[in-house]
């Protein structure tokens, strides 16, 4: 988790994380979200009564109008009271949104999609997410939020992913698909300074690991990682379909470890399969801003509804 406080030029004026710990449940999930937003609010030295709107992503389908978290898969939360949990106890106004959606925002307003006209965001994590700003808006239903590229269907079989469903995208070339495959080269003898780094153990084969191991040689890691980035450019062919859009912007920790590989392969593989009509019209870029996407989207997002609805605006 990481929450940040801006002032009203969106210089970032202080910050502060915590681990995200699924496992504890719910309303441990609720508590910690809020203490790492108090955190950051001493950081910056400011008090709640002089905030005047908070944005927070959440990674997962919203009901948007009620501001609640209906289903996190990765974490094993459902039906999550995000904006009146952190309203109940900070009383400044809260926007919940996608965490993704959130992160392409803050590429179109600050970063890699400044300026477009039409901007689509491949996050692949834990999960894969995807988002959408057109024409300076984020796509959403009028109840929910959309765009779960992640969990689009993309072979008829195979295994489950987060929430269950078999032979999606996430279920082939997220960074616990890619993790996974890691594990079982390093169990071969086919990685060996992933076995150094990380070894086995799922949680320890990280993007920081992944990519150190590629450096270092393992050529099983690196042809992995590649078969996960060729997946990943079937989603982005699909929004390219779909939307047309004039940027697309890979973000997440595993684009951020290995941005060329990822920006490279996925064009390549793109540009292969896409209507010989919509070639050129895109661009694939990197994410610019890293862990600050999402908080500087949520910060914007936030600013722009309360702006819209007439209320004050602070930090």
């Amino acid at each position: 988790m990481f929450a940040a406080v801006y002032d009203d030029k969106f210089k970032l004026v202080g910050s502060a994380r915590k681990k995200t710990k699924g496992q504890d449940g719910m309303d441990a999930g609720l508590a910690r979200i809020n203490d790492v937003i108090a955190d950051a609010l001493s950081n910056a030295k400011v008090e709640p009564s002089q905030v005047g709107g908070c944005g927070i992503g959440c990674p997962g389908p919203l009901d948007l109008k009620k501001g609640v978290l209906r289903e996190a898969p990765n974490l094993g939360w459902s039906n999550v009271p995000i904006r009146n949990s952190i309203e109940s106890r900070f009383k400044f106004p809260v926007i919940v949104g996608n965490d993704v959606d959130f992160g392409v925002f803050g590429e179109y307003s600050f970063g890699a999609g400044k300026g477009a006209r039409c901007v689509v965001g491949l996050f692949p994590g834990t999960g894969i997410g995807g988002g959408c700003v057109y024409e300076g808006k984020i796509i959403r239903g009028a109840n929910s939020t959309c765009m779960e590229i992640g969990h689009i269907p993309i072979g008829a079989g195979g295994l489950p992913d987060g929430a269950g469903n078999v032979g999606t995208l996430e279920a082939v070339a997220s960074r616990l698909a890619i993790s996974g495959a890691a594990a079982q080269a390093c169990y071969r003898g086919q990685a060996k300074a992933l076995q150094k780094l990380g070894g086995t153990d799922l949680a320890n084969i990280r993007s920081g690991q992944l990519a150190e191991s590629i450096k270092k040689g393992d050529k099983a890691v690196e042809e992995i990682v590649k078969a996960a980035a060729c997946h990943l450019a079937v989603g982005v062919v699909t929004l390219v379909h779909l939307l047309a859009p004039d940027i697309v912007v890979l973000g997440g920790g595993l684009v951020e470890a290995m941005p060329k590989l990822f920006v490279d392969t996925i064009t390549s593989e793109t540009n292969k399969r896409v209507l010989p009509s919509m070639k050129g019209i895109y661009e694939i870029r990197a994410a610019e801003l890293g862990d600050d996407s999402a908080v500087m989207g949520a910060a914007a997002a936030a600013r722009s509804e309360i702006v819209s609805n007439g209320e004050k605006v602070g930090s």
